[in-house]
């Protein structure tokens, strides 16, 4: 397998509208803040000390295991840089491609909904899929940096075979999480479900029974940041995700919890840059 040079690229975006597959080796790497995506992801870890935090579930990875992540989920990688070279395969796929790949027979985006029952993140492979999914993922990277007659569709129909077996392998996984049920967990759970509702430290606080001091000071050495930014950054995710599937901005700044839509816009373009509509606007483009 060929590996490309140790430089740790933190990119969150696609450069392709469809997807991307990548075979990365890093030695010299740099904290991933927490974040999301409009777009699935699939990490396949070749070697590397990795744990991943998704919402309130913690995954340390092994070598040979996979992960998926939902673009509704907020997510962060935490990686021991004294370890073995963090290598691993990454696929990044739009959701409206793989709604066109998938049949009424065949929804290729099952594995992503957080709905179904036992959903998880971290995929268990048995010893012959973890030589197979490798495989495959090279078999679109050499597709791409050699294309000719039908590689579009060759790509396609690679994508297509590989997404098959990721779905068979979510549905029967194990999805097993480190840790225990703590604190953090179950506030992020609860602000999951009630991200319209006003939410503060006191309010959370007072219903977990701990003090603010406690839930503060525990919530950001988890998971990065403070409570404050994580309900806005859950808030925005929801709002965004709701504005790409059609929603205006003037219709979802309420049922996402923001008091007033000044309030959002402001909140909106600090993250991402650009104001709703110009966002809005962004994907018809």
């Amino acid at each position: 397998m060929n590996k490309t040079l140790p430089s740790f690229d933190p990119r969150q975006k696609m450069l392709r509208p469809d997807f991307e597959v990548a075979h990365k080796w890093d030695t010299d790497l740099r904290e991933v803040e927490l974040h999301h995506h409009d777009f699935y992801e699939v990490d396949f870890l070749v070697s590397g000390d990795v744990t991943y935090v998704i919402e309130s579930r913690v995954y340390h990875m092994q070598p040979g295991q996979m992960l998926i992540i939902n673009p509704r989920e907020l997510h962060q990688v935490y990686i021991r840089s004294d370890a073995a070279p963090y290598e691993r395969y990454m696929l990044w796929i739009a959701p409206q491609l793989l709604q066109k790949l998938s049949t009424s027979q065949a929804d290729l985006c099952r594995c992503f909904d957080m709905s179904r029952p036992n959903y998880g993140n971290l995929l268990h492979l048995p010893p012959q899929q973890k030589k197979l999914v490798p495989a495959m993922m090279e078999s679109l990277l050499r597709e791409q940096a050699q294309p000719g007659f039908g590689s579009e569709l060759l790509q396609q129909n690679l994508l297509t075979e590989l997404m098959i077996h990721i779905n068979r392998l979510a549905e029967f996984s194990d999805t097993t999480q480190d840790g225990e049920d703590t604190v953090v967990a179950k506030v992020i759970d609860y602000i999951n479900l009630h991200y319209p509702e006003p939410l503060s430290l006191e309010t959370l606080a007072e219903r977990f029974y701990v003090s603010k001091y406690h839930l503060s000071h525990e919530f950001t050495k988890q998971m990065g940041v403070g409570i404050y930014q994580y309900i806005q950054k859950k808030r925005l995710l929801i709002a965004r995700q709701l504005m790409a599937e059609g929603q205006k901005p003037m219709e979802v700044y309420a049922p996402c919890g923001f008091g007033d839509y000044p309030a959002f816009f402001r909140a909106f373009r600090k993250v991402y840059g650009l104001s709703p509509r110009e966002f809005v606007k962004s994907l018809k483009t």
